[in-house]
């Protein structure tokens, strides 16, 4: 059955090698079950601070996970895509809109529904392909190098590398704290695991080093130390999952009002465009790795992989956890010979095989969530190389998102402050004929965000 609705003859592959993708991807995108539910939780924070359930997340997440693969697996059915939350958009919305702008959970969801609402409705127009092409290229990159920079800081802090300063603002941490030292190890490991070319780095960082961290055998005595002897509590692996505490309570927080004033237009103007951008980056690179692109360079059914995405982020909205996206680890399963939606669909029941480990996820000490934090952080950073260099009016802005996102701590502030910058330059030097309608929305809408 299967053989035939994913015609593995016609796209050169069959289950076993479709299985093997999906396995492989599955081990390079684990880390988000993890990672997802520690930032939203806000480093542990809690719900007295605001910041969401970490059980009530790990559930959505995997949740989520699994109903945006199989969506993509049996309507976007040529694509070998897993779909899971987002990296950068996660931390902005914990620490930008729950953290920054005092939006309850229920009010964040409801902002990341209205977003995949509005990306759905962008999907099914032709205006999807207008915006991907009225952005500069250069533009995109940098606000996706500043995104990763945004996560840079967080993942230091979180590893105690970065600290407060009432001075500089930031200072140098104590590294001399044993769970920082095992989070730079860890995050040196993944660094290695990658370059030597094993499969879920990022896991494997996180497992062994928190393993490490869990031994009752280091005697430190330069703070108090949960566990004895240990460095973290284990708190166990397996347990009945979390409840879904979040489910449809995006539609809960519609009843403030808040998403619909002013900051609330800017902060779903964010998450669209984060979203729509990664995953038409993200569908273009495993449509060159996996033979989809034709001969005029259009992308084949890249309309059904971005409704499916778009799909994804509504679900994930409504079992409570932040925007869905498609992700580049996708490559890794394609380059493993998937082709089809079949390892979307073994993405999807691999992660709901991993519901009962919540005890696990809290176990996990925060210096080596945080390592693994800085390593995203560096896929997103490594494509400025991307960008247009020579010429400074388009480099410039680019810079701007780069630098503003972390110094501002708000992933929306650094992209409003490019869009401006990138018109205002191109009015000046005369080039605003050339310069693409979208630009002068976003960059007067970007304004009024700011004046309101």
């Amino acid at each position: 059955m299967l053989n035939k609705y994913f015609n593995y003859r016609k796209h050169k592959t069959n289950f076993r090698t479709e299985v093997i993708a999906g396995t492989t991807t599955f081990l390079t995108m684990a880390y988000i079950m993890f990672l997802n539910p520690f930032i939203l939780s806000g480093e542990f924070a809690g719900t007295e601070k605001g910041f969401f359930d970490f059980g009530f997340v790990f559930t959505g997440t995997i949740v989520a996970t699994a109903i945006a693969c199989f969506i993509m697996a049996f309507y976007g059915k040529t694509w070998p895509i897993g779909l899971a939350p987002g990296m950068g958009i996660n931390a902005f919305v914990a620490f930008g809109v729950v953290g920054g702008m005092g939006y309850t959970p229920a009010e964040a969801l409801a902002a990341v529904l209205l977003s995949g609402i509005f990306f759905l409705l962008v999907s099914l127009t032709p205006i999807r392909a207008w915006i991907i092409n009225s952005i500069p290229k250069s533009l995109k990159f940098g606000i996706g190098a500043g995104i990763g920079l945004f996560l840079a800081i967080i993942g230091l802090e979180i590893m105690g590398i970065v600290g407060d300063h009432p001075v500089t603002l930031v200072t140098l941490g104590n590294i001399k704290h044993p769970l920082v030292l095992l989070g730079c190890l860890a995050f040196i490991v993944m660094i290695v695991l990658e370059k030597i070319k094993v499969r879920g780095n990022i896991i494997i960082g996180i497992l062994v080093f928190s393993f490490l961290a869990w031994l009752p055998m280091w005697g430190w005595t330069g703070a108090t130390i949960e566990g004895g002897n240990s460095l973290a509590k284990f708190n166990g692996i397996f347990s009945a999952p979390p409840s879904m505490g979040y489910l449809f309570d995006a539609f809960e927080g519609f009843g403030t009002g808040k998403v619909f004033a002013g900051s609330g237009i800017t902060v779903i103007f964010t998450l669209f465009f984060i979203d729509f951008f990664d995953t038409a980056g993200t569908l273009t690179s495993v449509a060159n790795v996996s033979g989809k692109v034709d001969k005029k360079g259009r992308v084949q059914d890249i309309d059904k992989a971005m409704l499916a995405d778009s799909v994804g982020t509504v679900a994930g909205a409504l079992v409570g956890t932040t925007t869905v996206t498609s992700y580049v680890e996708s490559g890794a399963g394609v380059k493993a010979g998937g082709r089809t939606g079949m390892t979307s669909l073994v993405i999807g029941i691999l992660f709901l095989l991993c519901l009962g480990f919540a005890p696990l996820a809290t176990s996990l000490p925060k210096e080596i969530d945080g390592a693994a934090l800085v390593y995203v952080a560096i896929l997103f950073v490594r494509n400025i190389t991307d960008i247009d260099w020579k010429d400074i009016s388009e480099s410039a802005p680019s810079v701007i998102a780069m630098i503003t996102m972390p110094l501002t701590y708000s992933i929306s502030n650094g992209i409003a402050l490019a869009f401006i910058s990138y018109a205002a330059i191109k009015i000046l030097t005369g080039d605003a004929a050339k310069t693409s309608p979208a630009i002068w929305v976003v960059a007067v809408l970007s304004i009024i965000s700011f004046s309101v």
